[in-house]
């Protein structure tokens, strides 16, 4: 049982909120729009945006940044040299079907992206293939799928009631044991473990590839899928540096004003804003109750991004990448199979040490980030070129890199966010089957059009 199959489950088991119709009503037979506003640049906006024009409507995009991409945000961290690091999303899985056909269809090519893990743990080094886990938790982690596909749809809604952390603890593992699985899975949710469902997680892991979706990223930087899909819709389409105030629905449609003053009328709306930007935003007639209550309670993983540019890739082998249980966390090589000596090792930290990290002084984050990666490769100032960050939990449009759904809020608040409000109807990757992933925010996008056509 897939994810979205889950949601209608639980909705029959009576796990969803109740959703006053009313307060969410739309025409009983909507028209076919002549003319869309979407808000968002970033890849639900631009998927939606261009399944609209493949479909003869005329479509515009709202975007507040100055780019477009939003999450999805390619850099080149030496200008005289052709690397390309991401500083938000960074993985293609095999499974991500309609992200490959959008790379296929723009000429895009993938570049294998997965890694062997070392880990670095109380102080010891283990090379990648060195280290496990226990007997029994190894023994779980192969026969999870199984697992999941055996349990009811009542138990996987028990699941939802409690963390990920207590699941895996009242199955009788050892501390280690959970110390490493709160260290490698919270770098897939962005939070502690203890934050996270463990359905959203058991079903994560359950219905991902080998690697969980780390599989490939766009040779180039995956910026580029975001400017091919910008290029289609037409520059003339997307509005950069327009941050939306008002949003105001009436018989004729939805009216957008924008920070600067300037006005877009539509027959609907798209809108694939983070959940903060949309509670920023002034709602004509007001948002429902019930839906700004599961605005204002899903939270946004505080993710941080803490690239090095090194002089030479000591680490000494193109897939490496390292857990570890120090401030830098999860170290990957993020110029992987990319020509040249220099490389970058990009410092994943999530939660309370992406917040730690991020308010040091420039110095005492780095030598906190090497620091990390000291007992497997002793001193390494000599070989740093320079640093960076980039701290998604203090991002002006989102204050998170991607939505985590905690205990009970799968089952909750998921229905009520994805429910369309009149002529407006809501996508990003917070409302996909997958958080954290391109294809999710594709996907949700492109479900949003198919609501109306």
């Amino acid at each position: 049982m897939k994810r979205r199959e889950f949601l209608h489950a639980t909705a029959l088991l009576g796990g969803a909120l109740a959703l006053p119709n009313e307060s969410f009503s739309m025409p009983v037979k909507p028209k076919k729009p002549k003319h869309v506003l979407v808000i968002g640049a970033g890849f639900a906006g631009l998927a939606a945006a261009y399944k609209l024009k493949k479909e003869g409507i005329r479509v515009t995009i709202l975007e507040a940044r100055n780019r477009v991409g939003g999450r999805v945000y390619s850099h080149s961290p030496l200008k005289e040299k052709d690397l390309v690091i991401e500083l938000g999303a960074e993985w293609v899985g095999k499974s991500h079907e309609r992200v490959i056909e959008l790379c296929q269809e723009f000429g895009l090519e993938l570049r294998n992206n997965q890694f062997d893990t070392h880990l670095i743990y109380q102080g010891g080094y283990s090379k990648a293939n060195e280290w496990k886990l226990s007997d029994d938790m190894e023994s779980f982690w192969d026969k999870r799928r199984t697992f999941w596909e055996e349990l009811s749809s009542k138990d996987k809604a028990g699941m939802d009631k409690m963390d990920w952390w207590r699941f895996l603890s009242l199955r009788g593992f050892s501390d280690r044991d959970l110390d490493i699985r709160e260290l490698l899975d919270s770098t897939d949710f962005g939070e502690t473990i203890r934050s996270v469902s463990a359905y959203s997680a058991m079903c994560e892991y359950a219905e991902s590839s080998d690697k969980n979706e780390m599989d490939f990223k766009i040779i180039g930087g995956n910026g580029l899928l975001a400017k091919k899909m910008a290029d289609a819709i037409g520059s003339e389409n997307i509005h950069l540096s327009h941050a939306v105030q008002t949003v105001n629905q009436g018989k004729q449609g939805v009216t957008l004003i924008c920070q600067d003053g300037k006005t877009f009328t539509a027959d609907r709306l798209i809108c694939t804003a983070p959940t903060y930007s949309v509670l920023k935003m002034n709602w004509n007639p007001g948002l429902p109750s019930s839906l700004t209550e599961a605005l204002h309670s899903l939270q946004y993983a505080r993710i941080g991004k803490f690239p090095v540019v090194f002089s030479e890739r000591f680490w000494g082998t193109e897939n490496f990448d390292c857990v570890t249980d120090d401030a830098g966390h999860y170290f990957y090589h993020g110029t992987k199979d990319q020509p040249g000596k220099e490389g970058v090792l990009i410092s994943y930290s999530v939660g309370d040490k992406a917040d730690v990290l991020n308010a040091q002084p420039a110095e005492r984050r780095r030598q906190l980030v090497l620091e990390s990666l000291k007992p497997a490769f002793g001193d390494l100032n000599k070989y740093v070129l320079s640093d960076m960050k980039y701290y998604w939990g203090k991002d002006p449009y989102s204050y998170g890199a991607y939505a985590k759904y905690g205990i009970g809020q799968w089952s909750q608040v998921m229905p009520v966010l994805r429910k369309s409000f009149r002529s407006v109807h809501f996508a990003g990757e917070h409302l996909a089957d997958w958080q954290g992933f391109m294809e999710g925010a594709v996907n949700s996008g492109e479900d949003a059009v198919d609501q109306f056509l």
